[in-house]
């Protein structure tokens, strides 16, 4: 029974030839000619996404991006003692995030459209789940190269992942100054690196390929202790990252627990509500529509804290209706801000497309009456290309005929009807 249940979870079955597979990982470690482009166009596709909050979009990105490439062969090379493949993944994952973080700089720096929506704000507040997919993420792909057939796990690995959104908020934020989105989006960046990396040193590890051999024996043991003591710094930072991160979700349940305990069962309505994790101490504000609570309540409820497992917290419960009234009065003039930006560029859009819109019933009726030939027509106006530099609107005149008719006569009578010169009239047939 223990053969059987050892068979059905052998690794080594399907397994591809370790040399073949270390071609394979040193091939999509390099970023030169057209995997920097590639790179450089998912960037700008992830960006767009972002910034129209399109998941398909992002979707697409993630899928084309090359950029698992040097992260996998990291992994690999520490599991394998590799320092010239090693140093060649590190050199060319830095290179991959300098273009990338160049590439999405320039486009939200060149986007008239500078809003943060829903799918770019996912991206600046990493948690313990951002670990835990980038782990098991990290350990599928890094099966998957080591089979002889590939087979999908691929592109769900990069599509889970999320290497590209994080880059291009990161982006984002330099563009628009806000450094805290900055921070958060490469925070979640590296976490997904580390942990990806770190989930391929252990496969590797575990299918126990064989290191690399060296003819210098010292040279070889110091490259071994080097990697070693790599790993380590890099295990050792990612667990403590993985800790701090699971200690946050765990104080942000046990506030909602709180909150929802002690107000919410009571009807109290809670207007505002800040949650300030990194101050130390940490402290919990809000605020409450109609409720009022005296000095000893709220010592009462700051006590209550430590049986809901919230330590080194303060409970500061605002009630200076003055600063309520100025805060929500912000928060409606900025929400009227964006709604006239969004209003302009809509007017600015109708007006764009009003030029190549032509709407003249009385036209139509003229044109039955002098051309009862005529039977279906069409009319606007289009933009043509006459230089490189330089584009043109021509008003065209669409008709269908069964009968031929004289069609200078029809388009002197539609260029004095119109008060157009140079109309283009064309002929279709169904």
């Amino acid at each position: 029974m223990k053969k059987i249940i050892s068979d059905f979870l052998d690794l080594h079955i399907g397994e591809e030839e370790p040399k073949l597979v270390l071609d394979h990982v040193t091939q999509n470690v390099s970023f030169r000619g057209s995997n920097l482009w590639i790179l450089a166009c998912a960037i700008l596709i992830a960006s767009v996404g972002l910034n129209v909050n399109s998941t398909p979009v992002i979707i697409g990105a993630m899928l084309i991006s090359p950029l698992m490439g040097p992260i996998v062969g990291a992994g690999f090379a520490l599991a394998t003692y590799n320092f010239s493949l090693l140093k060649k993944s590190m050199k060319n994952l830095l290179i991959a995030t300098i273009v990338s973080l160049a590439v999405s700089i320039l486009y939200f720096y060149l986007s008239p459209f500078k809003e943060a929506q829903s799918e770019l704000l996912a991206r600046t507040s990493p948690n313990i789940y951002d670990v835990l997919i980038a782990f098991f993420g990290g350990i599928v792909g890094a099966v998957s190269i080591t089979r002889v057939e590939k087979g999908n796990p691929i592109p769900g690995v990069a599509i889970a992942t999320a290497l590209m959104p994080p880059l291009c908020t990161a982006g984002f934020g330099i563009a628009t100054g806000n450094f805290s989105f900055f921070l958060g989006a490469f925070y979640l960046y590296t976490i997904n690196c580390f942990f990806i990396c770190i989930a391929t040193f252990f496969v590797i590890k575990f299918l126990q390929y064989q290191p690399v051999l060296l003819t210098n024996k010292i040279y070889e043991k110091r490259i071994r202790y080097g990697i070693t003591v790599l790993i380590i710094v890099m295990i050792i930072p990612s667990f403590y990252l993985a800790y701090n991160l699971l200690n946050e979700r765990r104080y942000n349940q046990n506030v909602e627990n709180f909150i929802n305990d002690e107000f919410n069962n009571n009807g109290y309505v809670i207007i505002y509500k800040k949650i300030n994790y990194t101050a130390n101490p940490k402290s919990i504000e809000l605020a409450f529509l109609s409720k009022k609570f005296d000095s000893h309540e709220i010592k009462n409820l700051n006590q209550t804290l430590t049986k809901f497992g919230i330590n080194n917290t303060n409970l500061i419960i605002k009630q200076n209706t003055t600063d309520l009234k100025s805060e929500i009065l912000n928060e409606i003039n900025s929400q009227k801000n964006t709604v006239s930006e969004k209003d302009i560029q809509i007017n600015v859009l109708k007006e764009e497309l009003s030029k190549y819109k032509m709407d003249n019933p009385e036209l139509v009726k003229e044109i039955g009456i002098l051309f009862p030939e005529v039977q279906e027509i069409s009319l606007g106006k289009l933009q043509t290309f006459y230089k490189p530099d330089s584009t043109g609107v021509q008003t065209a005149f669409i008709y269908e005929s069964h009968t031929k008719i004289d069609e200078e006569k029809l388009k002197e009578w539609l260029e004095n009807k119109l008060k157009i010169n140079n109309i283009i009239v064309i002929k279709t047939k169904k």
